[in-house]
């Protein structure tokens, strides 16, 4: 593996990534042990033959298989419950205390050296969405249950990644094991939080990890171009897939080589199929989380660094959200009415979190619909592009096997006359069959037999 990444190496650094990186790793010690800011059921319900989301959890493919039609990356359209992001970054950029204040009960240890998250700490963090509460209050509902994503903090990356340096193997394999990748990047000037490399770069910092990436899907894909070499020759459908894999293949590294990430290259239906197994890991959705300084949330366009990671940002086609993990820590120690008053003086209407979720959904192509009932408000996450009974299946698999119908209100109809009785009275209330396409904010109602 280290002499096939090493032999790749050079091809990579003919593209601009590589030697943006290249100028960053030849200045940085990553030795240094100094700080750094820190910074997703089974439904029954009783009116029989129907669903309003009534509770319990069904996954339908597990997370790794959640990707929508059209999404970045090479994932099928297959729907999950859950959303599972890991938080990289280098050492010392804040990343362990923005896990810490996004799950309050994490068990992360923010500590001021390199490596303190040696094994991956996971959070369930529920998606704020104030449209629960609203259809909650009308519904009359026990209760409200939103959707969530999980969070897995991943320990920090070194130069040599790639080739194991570190805790690079382990690094690398928990990526593959998540659906979207949030980059936290250190924005902020501090003399007293000393950065790894001894200055704040948000770019060079980003090309780094970035540069560690592509040099490991350039191995994974190395080493399957070698398998599929070995196959030439042989007739009949399964060579005929090997032809296709082999030449989404070279595109794919054609593109890693020029700097750009996997997900940068379209590929069709068929080829996403043949590459998802390789899981590569520059094809997954990417969130730069630009960790600024509280003074700095508010005009966030006014800080070089952020400029400077939002211009690299839209050359990738990535997201980026600004966000201090300092601000969000803080917001964990207070009241609803505090918090509101803390982010009123920062000259704010909410923290990092809701941008951040926001952010994952679109880079990964999710919406949200809803079921909403006496006994619960529920949300439920869903590619975009999937039908109604693809919907009914997220909450059951009979529910999709079975499905009649879907009773389907808007939001905002919902919200205006009143409920669903008041929808269907007005007119607002649609039936619709197998072939609708679930749009965001939808309340949905569904009618099966199995």
């Amino acid at each position: 593996m280290q002499a096939s990444a090493a032999s790749c190496a050079g091809r990579v650094q003919l593209g601009r990534l590589a030697s943006a990186c290249a100028r960053s790793l030849a200045t940085r010690a990553c030795s240094a042990t100094s700080s750094g800011q820190t910074q997703m059921p089974r439904q029954l319900s009783s009116l029989g033959g129907q669903c309003g989301g009534l509770g319990g959890a069904a996954r339908r493919g597990g997370a790794s298989a959640l990707r929508a039609p059209g999404a970045r990356g090479f994932r099928t359209s297959t729907i999950t419950m859950g959303l599972k992001t890991g938080i990289v970054g280098l050492p010392n950029v804040g990343k362990s205390t923005m896990f810490n204040a996004l799950c309050e009960n994490a068990k992360a240890q923010a500590a001021n050296f390199p490596f303190c998250t040696i094994e991956p700490n996971v959070g369930i963090v529920a998606v704020p969405d104030s449209r629960l509460d609203e259809m909650s209050k009308i519904s009359g509902s026990e209760k409200t249950v939103p959707t969530s994503v999980e969070f897995v903090d991943i320990a920090g990356l070194v130069k040599g990644a790639s080739k194991g340096e570190g805790l690079g193997n382990q690094f690398l394999a928990n990526i593959r094991e998540c659906d979207s990748i949030v980059q936290v990047v250190r924005c902020f000037e501090n003399g007293d939080v000393i950065h790894v490399a001894g200055k704040v770069d948000p770019v060079e910092d980003a090309d780094v990890i970035n540069f560690e990436l592509a040099l490991a899907d350039v191995s994974q894909i190395e080493k399957r171009q070698e398998r599929l070499k070995k196959t030439k020759g042989k007739s009949g459908e399964e060579a005929k897939k090997n032809e296709i894999e082999a030449a989404a293949l070279a595109r794919i590294m054609e593109a890693l080589e020029q700097g750009k990430p996997a997900r940068s290259v379209a590929l069709n239906e068929e080829e996403a199929e043949l590459v998802r197994g390789l899981y590569l890991l520059t094809a997954k959705p990417m969130v730069y989380a630009a960790n600024v300084a509280e003074e700095d949330l508010a005009q966030p366009d006014a800080n070089k660094h952020v400029q400077a990671l939002k211009a690299k940002a839209a050359e990738e086609d990535s997201g980026v959200v600004v966000v201090s993990a300092q601000v969000e820590a803080e917001l964990n120690g207070l009241d609803k009415e505090e918090a509101a008053e803390y982010l009123e003086a920062l000259g704010v209407e909410e923290g990092g979190l809701k941008n951040l979720i926001r952010e994952s959904y679109k880079q990964l192509g999710l919406l949200t619909y809803f079921t909403s009932g006496e006994k619960e408000t529920r949300a439920w996450t869903v590619a975009v592009g999937s039908t109604a009974p693809q919907a009914a299946g997220v909450i059951h698999t009979d529910f999709e096997k079975g499905f009649i119908r879907a009773e389907t209100v808007a939001f905002k109809d919902f919200i205006t006359v009143g409920g669903l009785g008041p929808a269907k009275e007005k007119g607002l209330l649609r039936l619709e069959g197998k072939e609708y396409v679930v749009k965001e904010g939808d309340i949905m109602l569904f009618r099966f037999n199995v």
